[in-house]
């Protein structure tokens, strides 16, 4: 069985980071080898949290891991509290990274053009790191900025897109995409969330009101792809950290990264939509439960 390192904090409420990760790679067929980062009573959105760092733990981790000989076919990793907990994955990447390992990186660092709390300069760089270690990597748009310029630039560019409409804002993130695959050579840049009303002449017309969809882009090899869903509700805890499970379960399994896009936008649809019947939380996270077994249809 193929086996992904997944890095990442363990939250016990929320269904983010390793909740959300170790039952949607266990249930597309890969064994999920969790190495947390901290663990939390529940993840940060809620009004107050426990949390327990684990970085000075996860160098014993590592050592055991060496001493079995552990071989991991991918590595994902997520939300970092701090640059010190970079430099342990960085670590942990020369140990344990073979030229056939499929790295995934998705660089927590903002969304919605805000620079999480977290977010210092010295972490920037050692994401920078991070990335240029990957061959896939799956920011927001904001990050995609973050990483590209920096916050103060960031910020600049991301209100510029937001007064742009319909086809020339997802232009222009088409070429933010490019240049981050270019940059950081990479196979995939994936710039996830991106809101989009198309513009269609009934739209024009005053005669059908605009739908928003939410849009994912993949630049792969060069290639530009779009993936559109319908927007509902609003913005849930752990929706990227699943996401990014697919893809990470997906790709380390050989299936094409269009396939994997276009599963995980299927699939967050699907419990987004089952999320805003119940009326649950933005802060629970999503019901994604009910449709785990579509995951381990694919083959």
């Amino acid at each position: 069985m193929k086996k992904i390192a997944v890095i990442q904090d363990l939250s016990g409420l929320g269904k983010c980071s390793l909740t959300a990760a170790i039952p949607v790679i266990s249930v597309m067929g890969v064994q999920a080898v969790p190495l947390p980062t901290a663990v939390l009573s529940n993840q940060t959105g809620y009004p107050s949290y426990y949390a327990c760092d684990y970085t000075d733990h996860m160098e014993k981790v590592m050592d055991e891991w060496e001493k079995l000989g552990f071989a991991p076919d991918g590595i994902y990793t997520g939300f970092l509290a701090d640059e010190k907990q970079a430099d342990k994955i960085l670590d942990f990447f020369r140990r344990f990274r073979s030229p056939e390992t499929m790295v995934l990186v998705d660089p927590v660092m903002g969304d919605s053009g805000r620079a999480y709390g977290i977010y210092t300069e010295n972490l920037r760089v050692k994401m920078l790191q991070l990335v240029s270690c990957a061959q896939v990597i799956t920011p927001n748009l904001t990050e995609a900025l973050l990483l590209l310029y920096g916050k103060a630039e960031m910020e600049e560019r991301y209100v510029s897109l937001m007064t742009l409409a319909g086809e020339k804002r997802l232009e222009q993130i088409g070429k933010i995409g490019e240049e981050l695959a270019e940059r950081f050579h990479l196979q995939a840049a994936v710039i996830t969330g991106i809101e989009y009303e198309k513009e269609t002449q009934a739209v024009k017309a005053g005669t059908e009101e605009a739908q928003t969809q939410m849009g994912n882009l993949v630049v792969e090899n060069g290639v530009l792809s779009w993936y559109f869903a319908r927007k509902e509700g609003g913005s849930y805890s752990g929706t990227g950290d699943l996401f990014a499970s697919i893809l990470s379960a997906g790709l380390v399994r050989g299936i094409s990264m269009m396939d994997c896009v276009k599963l995980a936008v299927d699939f967050l649809s699907k419990a987004i939509s089952e999320t805003i019947k119940e009326g649950t939380d933005r802060n629970d996270g999503v019901c994604f439960e009910k449709y785990l077994g579509e995951l381990c249809k694919k083959k």
